[in-house]
């Protein structure tokens, strides 16, 4: 069975405005040709440090941010190029849950109106009786109260409206949710209990996820495969087990090494990266991680490493592993 969403050598650049002497610096290559896939009921978990692209990504698979080059095709269908008209249809099948609960909901809305507009744009209930009935259904779905339909997001706390742009993002039925970064504005207390309820839904009702985080200890919680983003390109994917136990790239070593341990005894040494992130508008030559990587050699500053075959199921784009 092909996989259900497949992004084949995307890129996403954005232009910058020419400068006051009439000179255009270039673009800011946001995403630069990242090749990834999600099977049917899978969860995927893309993770980086902020900036590297990821809520970008996100953005360009569900074409809320048009893609430069590259192709996107969900469930077999190339929806790279589709016109507006014909990709509305085809949105039920994709959804989104927004990082910042609070702003992505209209306050002048009750939330039972924000999860219906979903319903009505889509044809999907009949008559009131039966829109207040699957909207109240939602909300239960998701831990929540169907009299609170009538409420404002004022009303709520940070995780109560985390819930409700779940239950918004389930109101069509997706195959295929993007979270992009769901819990990062929640306190910890409330993560897990968003965590486990994206996990139980996604279960349930055999939901395709792309979760999006900077955190590796929930990603692995949550997701079958890791996909390791650096300065808008993959550098390691592979199955979470894996990939968290044993990473080869040296920016995924890194990361894992910032992963809080709760033994006091461990005796996991920090991986500290020197200097900056670079420019996404003029990134380095040749690997893009070489001038902050501890085992950088020569070849890492002109040659480009493609993303390769390492072990069943897992890839790396590195010289050295």
């Amino acid at each position: 069975m092909p996989p259900l969403l497949e992004v084949d050598r995307l890129q996403v650049h954005f232009p910058i405005h020419q400068t006051a002497l009439g000179r255009s610096p270039g673009s800011v290559k946001a995403v630069d040709g990242v090749t990834v896939h999600v099977n049917e009921g899978e969860a995927v978990g893309l993770v980086g440090e902020s900036g590297c692209g990821k809520t970008t990504l996100g953005r360009a698979v569900l074409r809320l941010v048009e893609p430069t080059d590259g192709q996107i095709r969900f469930a077999g269908e190339d929806i790279t190029r589709l016109p507006p008209r014909e990709l509305r249809s085809r949105r039920r099948q994709f959804q989104m849950i927004f990082q910042d609960p609070f702003s992505s909901l209209n306050p002048r809305m009750t939330i039972g109106e924000s999860i219906g507009e979903a319903l009505d744009i889509h044809h999907l209930s009949s008559d009131r009786e039966s829109r207040r009935v699957r909207i109240g259904k939602l909300l239960e779905s998701v831990g929540l109260r169907a009299e609170y339909a009538d409420r404002f997001p004022h009303e709520f706390s940070g995780g109560q409206r985390q819930r409700v742009g779940i239950a918004r993002a389930l109101a069509v039925e997706p195959r295929l949710i993007v979270c992009d970064e769901p819990v990062s504005a929640l306190d910890v207390s409330v993560q897990a209990q968003v965590i486990n309820l994206l996990q139980d839904l996604q279960q349930q009702r055999q939901l395709a996820l792309l979760f999006i985080s900077h955190d590796l200890a929930v990603v692995e919680h949550l997701c079958a495969r890791i996909a390791v983003m650096y300065l808008g390109r993959i550098v390691e994917l592979g199955p979470a087990r894996d990939l968290c136990r044993r990473p080869r790239h040296p920016y995924t070593q890194a990361l894992l090494s910032a992963v809080p341990v709760v033994d006091p005894d461990s005796k996991r040494s920090r991986i500290i990266l020197g200097g900056d992130v670079p420019s996404p508008i003029h990134p380095p030559s040749g690997c893009p991680f070489h001038p902050r990587c501890p085992v950088a050699e020569a070849r890492c500053r002109t040659e480009a490493p493609p993303l390769r075959d390492l072990e069943p199921g897992q890839q790396v784009a590195c010289h050295l592993a």
